[in-house]
């Protein structure tokens, strides 16, 4: 493989190579080609038959061993495309008998200046649908579930981490579902724009060298394959210059990322403890690994901890793709490897950490309803309620007592409230909801 000899001595070598993904969708636009090139009378059926038979091998990965270009190339993404290119025409020549090559053959019709930038879309759209969206499906069901299993668990509400007035922790938890459905919906929008893929572009947007219909045909073969619903671009000269819409997804994956680090960060906050810090909940799963080398019997939230690690990843990446972003001038993105590469990155660390999230954390979390309850109950922001109720004086004799061994309740029956009388002032499930 003559070019790929040369481009690894050129590229930098980081060990850094394309995703399976990547790889995959390459290769599906090559097998695509290759039939819209027999339909169009551009290549006979043996020629493109082989052409067809090895980008299907390199599909289902085969071949992955042969693809060595790193990620850090030539910004249009040259460097894969005749990779793929290549490994394409040495198996297509064995498989044909005869010579393929890896311009005049597989790349026939096409650029590495359309191709690459369809081709990270497609890895993109694939991976959402394969794997985030479903990931996104399985958080919101679990949260949803919990909020309704903790619908009676009453807790102090923290502002600033300081004590608030009460709320459930299903109040909490369904807070974190409607945020994700939100991010959902975010993600949604910016796929429809994904979907439209530059191929038929060739070199600059306008198609030179190849058929008008050549790129509906390849979009339509893509969609068969993928069953995925790919679209030619409203604008190849823009989906090839910008890439505005992998932006846009890779800002709506961050904005996920940040809600689950936010719920990550509650997490551990609940869990801290158990006897020295909040000890809301129990999360019996983190318990099947040791927390700590050198102290026994330690609890750590690593899965909590793993995905704040994600978060952090998704966010900066989402950086580095906006700077990616400006690179290039005039007809050409000159950070196409790079955005293919961290999107993927971004997806497949954004769907691991909430499938784990939800399976390992969320759904076998265990509540502490008594101590929660008494953290509520001891809360100095239920002075304000209580004020109007016993008068002032004697609300700010209450406020006086508190401390973590002493609660509201325990004020009241000193002041000699009977039980029945502090149930009703401190009546938490109508202190949670609106007043009427």
């Amino acid at each position: 493989m003559k070019y790929v000899e040369s481009a690894k001595r050129l590229f930098l070598e980081t060990g850094t190579t394309f995703p399976r993904e990547i790889t995959w969708s390459v290769a599906l636009l090559k097998y695509a080609s290759a039939g819209a090139n027999l339909s169009l009378g551009k290549l006979d059926a043996p020629l493109s038959k082989a052409i067809a038979s090895a980008a299907k091998e390199v599909m289902d990965g085969e071949h992955d061993r042969s693809v060595v270009v790193d990620v850090f190339q030539t910004g249009s993404g040259t460097g894969i495309n005749m990779n793929i290119n290549e490994i394409i025409a040495e198996r297509a020549s064995e498989i044909s008998g005869k010579p393929v090559h890896p311009n005049d053959h597989v790349n026939m019709g096409q650029s590495s200046n359309d191709v690459v930038p369809s081709a990270i879309r497609i890895a993109a759209l694939y991976l959402s649908t394969k794997a985030l969206l479903p990931a996104l499906g399985e958080i919101v069901t679990a949260l949803r579930g919990l909020e309704k299993r903790t619908s009676t668990v009453y807790k102090s509400g923290r502002t600033h981490l300081r004590d608030a007035m009460p709320v459930t922790m299903a109040q909490e938890f369904g807070a974190y579902a409607d945020a994700f459905e939100h991010d959902r919906a975010l993600i949604r929008g910016a796929l429809r724009y994904v979907a439209e893929l530059p191929i038929g572009g060739t070199a600059v947007g306008t198609g030179i060298n190849t058929d008008k219909r050549f790129g509906e045909m390849v979009v339509a073969e893509v969609n068969r394959e993928s069953k995925l619903k790919f679209v030619e671009a409203s604008d190849k000269f823009r989906a090839m210059r910008l890439l505005s819409d992998l932006l846009a997804l890779s800002s709506a994956l961050k904005v996920t990322a940040v809600d689950l680090h936010r719920l990550c960060q509650d997490l551990r906050l609940m869990f801290s403890g158990p006897l020295t810090g909040l000890g809301e909940i129990d999360l019996p799963t983190q318990a099947e690994v040791a927390g700590s080398s050198i102290m026994p019997g330690k609890t750590n939230p690593v899965t909590v901890e793993a995905s704040l690690l994600a978060c952090s990843q998704i966010i900066g990446l989402d950086l580095a793709n906006q700077m990616a972003g400006t690179l290039g001038e005039f007809e050409l993105s000159m950070g196409v490897p790079l955005i293919g590469y961290n999107v993927n990155l971004q997806l497949r660390l954004l769907s691991e950490a909430l499938r784990k999230l939800s399976s390992l954390v969320v759904v076998p979390l265990k509540p502490n309803k008594e101590g929660a309850k008494r953290y509520a109950e001891t809360s100095a922001s239920l002075i304000t309620v209580l004020s109007p109720v016993i008068g002032y004086d004697k609300a700010a004799k209450i406020g006086k007592k508190l401390s973590p061994g002493f609660s509201i309740r325990d004020a009241l029956r000193e002041l000699g409230y009977k039980e029945k009388e502090i149930d009703k002032i401190l009546d938490l499930e109508a202190l949670v909801r609106p007043s009427s």
